[in-house]
């Protein structure tokens, strides 16, 4: 199938490259649950306005951000969560997640004690919107890797894939914050999906010390192909019992053409059917400038031929 790049998409941690297939739109499959997208590539981030437009692009459901700031936490309003119910009724949207992710990124966990509210905040809104999982970020300032006093990391790789140092003292806080917050997501049924910068291998370490079968990873093919990880391994390696929910980027050249991009989507494809996941799929990814609709379309329709 001819597939193509486009321009820039925008990420948890920066910009990157999607891809996108033929005009078609495939029907769902029984496969996995569905295809969605995040709400800051959507449009603005926690902004139920943005729905409608959501169904325009073929999607099925959206990642809502709990908010951006501690002054800016609209899901925490019950007005606002009706809205959500009401308008994702009307125009067929689910809400399979909720996602902790700037405000975490600036504000986090392993330091701030704030930051426990908002990924409290985040499983009290995903409980009321029905998602199963929210998505714990830990990028920027909230990075679990090792950093020297120029902010470099250690890659300790013995081979030709990554591992890199990691923060002891930042993940011994960030196990005890969310050891106290486990039980809550258990009561809930709502996941806690660990976004970040690290191996499968020393994700499986934390959620083995957090103790929850609730503690989770949220994978990632674009970020684990960013730092140089082995994703269709990584995949294999966790399960699907140890992952909430997958995004779906390309961190690839950012160049109209035939290129494929970096991440062998193919390869993720397999490892993820060969694990039997069946749960959504998520499109972290805006698009071209002005062909939002266009482009998301074609994004959509890759995901459900090629992972379904």
């Amino acid at each position: 199938m001819r597939r193509r790049l486009f321009i820039k998409s925008a990420g948890a941690i920066g910009s990157f490259i999607p891809f996108v297939s033929s005009q078609n739109v495939y029907a769902a499959k029984e496969s996995f649950k569905g295809v969605g997208m995040c709400d800051w590539n959507l449009g603005t981030s926690a902004d139920p306005s943005f729905i409608e437009r959501a169904r325009e692009a073929h999607l099925e459901g959206i990642q809502v951000s709990v908010g951006t700031a501690p002054d800016r936490m609209p899901l925490r309003e019950m007005r606002v969560r009706k809205q959500y119910i009401e308008l994702g009724r009307r125009h067929n949207i689910a809400f399979h997640s909720v996602a902790a992710g700037s405000i975490l990124n600036r504000i986090p966990l392993k330091t701030e004690p704030q930051s426990a509210v908002y990924v409290i905040d985040a499983l009290e809104a995903a409980k009321a919107l029905g998602a199963d999982n929210i998505l714990i970020a830990f990028f920027g300032n909230g990075d679990l890797r090792l950093q020297n006093p120029n902010g470099e990391f250690r890659d300790l790789k013995d081979g030709e894939y990554s591992s890199y140092e990691l923060d002891g003292r930042a993940i011994d806080r960030v196990v005890e914050v969310l050891q106290q917050i486990a039980p809550r997501a258990e009561d809930m049924g709502v996941a806690l999906g660990l976004e970040n910068t690290l191996t499968a291998k020393q994700n499986l370490e934390i959620i083995e010390r957090i103790g929850s079968e609730m503690a989770k990873v949220y994978y990632d093919v674009g970020n684990s192909t960013r730092f140089g990880y082995n994703p269709p391994e990584e995949i294999r390696l966790l399960g699907t019992r140890h992952i909430c929910e997958v995004h779906i980027k390309d961190p690839g050249t950012p160049l109209l053409g035939s290129s494929e991009g970096i991440v062998d989507m193919k390869a993720c494809a397999e490892a993820l059917k060969g694990i039997g996941y069946n749960k959504w799929y998520v499109l972290e990814t805006s698009g071209r400038k002005d062909q939002f609709l266009e482009d998301t379309q074609s994004n959509v329709a890759f995901v459900k031929e090629v992972y379904g």
